[in-house]
């Protein structure tokens, strides 16, 4: 009987480092892609988070702003606050170059308890505090107040016990019980360097300090303009703030030849201001 052996077959060497550079290939293309998608989600990231921000800034700028001088506050300009005094409802270039302060009743409100009638130099309301427990009202950054957005006053002093504010002066118009009164507050925005980084700031004037509302924000600037649209910087003739804010990627994209490798997002707004040049 006759027995036939098979030899079996193995890989060469030169088929194994075939297959070795081809499967080095292959993840180092793999490895490139993955990279290539990390670095375009990051980028994305940014742009996104760059956006959100800036939005976010402007928005809330563009809603006060356009709250200029509501109230009625030219009564009781110009307004002292331990920050400083403001002879204007737009007061530019103000607290430095480039920054803009407003005066306009945009404090917190409560509402009168009592009838304020033509004459009277005292208002009783439902409450001299917010929601959390601060004072609305005082003698000192908090003194300036409009009753029903007509009637603006100096606070001369405050009864904690039967909420009576007794005014500089007497109530001009007749205001039913209900109507709110508002504190008016001289809000300042700006550019500036905090911790390194360029900042938007707000500050009340409360005496607390500027703060934060958007890092990475370039620039801000203010065109003023009179009701035709013409370039204006008289505080008393401007009805429309052009606000144009510009955010900055936190970091570089090493994939943008362009400038200094940041990318940028700029918004502009068109801001009519409703309370300039009305008379109640």
């Amino acid at each position: 009987m006759e027995t036939i052996l098979k030899k079996d077959k193995g890989i060469t060497l030169i088929e194994l480092l075939v297959a070795l550079v081809i499967s080095g290939l292959l993840i180092a293309a793999a490895y490139r892609i993955f990279i290539g998608q990390q670095k375009t989600y990051v980028v994305q990231e940014q742009v996104v988070d760059m956006q959100q921000n800036v939005r976010a800034a402007i928005n809330r700028m563009v809603t006060e702003l356009r709250m200029s001088g509501f109230g009625n506050v030219s009564m009781v300009l110009p307004v002292t606050f331990t920050t400083g005094t403001f002879n204007n409802v737009l007061n530019l270039n103000t607290p430095t170059a480039g920054a803009l302060t407003i005066v306009s009743a945009v404090g917190g409100t409560s509402t009168l308890t009592m009838e304020g009638g033509v004459g009277q130099t005292q208002v009783v309301v439902s409450t001299l505090k917010d929601g959390q427990g601060n004072d609305l009202f005082d003698t000192v950054n908090r003194r300036y107040i409009s009753v029903g957005g007509l009637d603006s006053h100096m606070i001369t002093s405050i009864d904690s016990g039967t909420k009576i504010i007794t005014l500089n002066g007497p109530l001009t118009f007749y205001h039913p019980v209900g109507t709110p009164v508002y504190t008016i507050r001289a809000l300042s925005y700006q550019v500036a360097v905090v911790s390194g980084i360029r900042t938007l700031l707000r500050d009340e004037n409360l005496g607390d300090g500027a703060q934060p509302q958007a890092d990475n924000i370039e620039d801000l600037q203010f065109t003023y303009l009179d009701s035709s649209g013409n370039p204006f910087a008289t505080p008393a003739d401007i009805r429309i703030i052009r606000v144009s804010l510009t955010a900055r990627a936190e970091r570089q994209d090493p994939d943008l030849n362009n400038g200094d490798g940041y990318r940028r997002r700029q918004i502009a707004s068109n801001i009519h201001l409703k309370n300039m040049g009305i008379t109640p």
